[in-house]
């Protein structure tokens, strides 16, 4: 992060951060570079270090710069979505013969990258509550490269201490990675608390209106910045220039917008702890949830994800899930709309029969930032 943007406030970076008006005709807004080649100035002599658009692209130039000034690390990658950056961090960090710690509650499609895909050339994982760090420390070998954390989780919302983790990473010679999806650089930075590269699925929270897919990966040291760039462009799943642009548009309110999702999902997460068909809430904000110390002492807000679990098994929880109206039946999170899903059959199914299996009378909820009364009215009817 640039010194001059460390003097402003999450806000300003969010608006400013990356966001140079355009020498040519002062727009405010950084154009859409629409390109795949570069005029160079002679053999070798690249004009502004653009040549071919894999490699960089102005418009991606400007949301890097964005993403890694609100993290506070030293170099921002956009990708083409969260799964491609994840892939090139671990095709990057690890060789065969190298161990994973992953958590024991993760999206869905993480899981399946290590279990599917990445286990196939030789690297072996295992799992851990993270939330527990005797457990993350009981689960390290010898070869463990990398610690896998996402905190709050997906979909039961645990809290992981990344101070703690941080701490135990670096005692065993290995990288700590943290999935900031669900809090967002706005509630929470781990890199201040000791993470080695932070990850973004920047479909939710930072595009915010459910109109682009992206990722992001951003290093907290330049050298390891610079490893993870000649992997993306060997490897070439880049962000294109026009999802470039709508990510950046839309982390400008990002600020904004958390300030609402937190506090609508709190209302939801209060009323659901009264509902009669209701056996467990699922959000950090409560008081009674493990990990709120926790969570109160490393975010700003608790954040727009609310789980739950329905009296009366998969099939109650999968017909509150139909009967929603104004929440919408649909995969994904963190856009404008709220949304309501059964992860057992949707976003976590392919986690089924392992060790990150997840209740089958699990409802999760992306809260948006509609009226607050009119989302509760909505739960209420849905769950009879």
């Amino acid at each position: 992060m640039s010194d001059q943007h460390s003097l402003h406030s999450f806000e300003t970076i969010a608006i400013h951060a990356g966001n140079t008006a355009d020498p040519l005709t002062g727009a405010v807004v950084p154009p859409i570079y629409q390109v795949s080649t570069y005029k160079q100035d002679g053999v070798g002599g690249l004009r502004g270090g653009y040549e071919y658009s894999r490699s960089a692209n102005p418009t991606r130039t400007a949301l890097e710069e964005n993403l890694a000034a609100l993290e506070g690390g030293r170099r921002g990658l956009a990708f083409a979505s969260g799964l491609a950056a994840e892939d090139c961090l671990l095709r990057t960090l690890l060789e065969p013969g190298d161990h994973v710690v992953i958590p024991n509650d993760a999206y869905g499609g993480t899981f399946r990258l290590f279990a599917k895909v990445v286990s196939r050339w030789g690297v072996e994982w295992s799992v851990a509550n993270t939330s527990d760090p005797a457990a993350v420390r009981a689960a390290l070998t010898p070869k463990t490269k990398v610690i896998w954390v996402e905190t709050p989780s997906n979909p039961l919302l645990g809290i992981t201490d990344v101070a703690a983790v941080a701490e135990i990473a670096r005692g065993a010679g290995a990288r700590l990675v943290v999935d900031n999806t669900f809090a967002s650089p706005y509630l929470q930075q781990p890199i201040s608390l000791g993470a080695d590269i932070v990850v973004h699925s920047l479909t939710k929270y930072m595009g915010g209106h459910s109109d682009v897919v992206g990722g992001a990966l951003i290093a907290a040291d330049a050298t390891v910045g610079e490893e993870l760039a000649y992997h993306q462009n060997a490897m070439g799943a880049v962000a294109g220039p026009f999802d470039a642009w709508l990510v950046l548009r839309g982390i400008k309110t990002l600020p904004v917008r958390m300030d609402r999702h937190s506090a609508n999902a709190a209302r939801v997460a209060e009323m659901l702890t009264s509902h009669p068909k209701v056996t467990q809430v699922l959000y950090p904000g409560l008081p009674e949830h493990p990990g709120h110390e926790t969570a109160a002492k490393q975010m700003k807000a608790f954040g727009g994800m609310v789980s739950f679990r329905v009296a009366g098994g998969e099939e109650a929880a999968v017909e509150v899930c139909n009967r929603a109206k104004l929440f919408t039946l649909g995969e994904s999170l963190g856009g404008v709309e709220s949304l309501i899903e059964h992860p057992g059959r949707m976003t976590h199914a392919s986690v089924a029969g392992s060790a990150l299996e997840v209740p089958a009378d699990l409802v999760r909820l992306s809260v948006g930032i509609e009226a607050a009364d009119d989302l509760l009215a909505d739960l209420q009817q849905a769950l009879g």
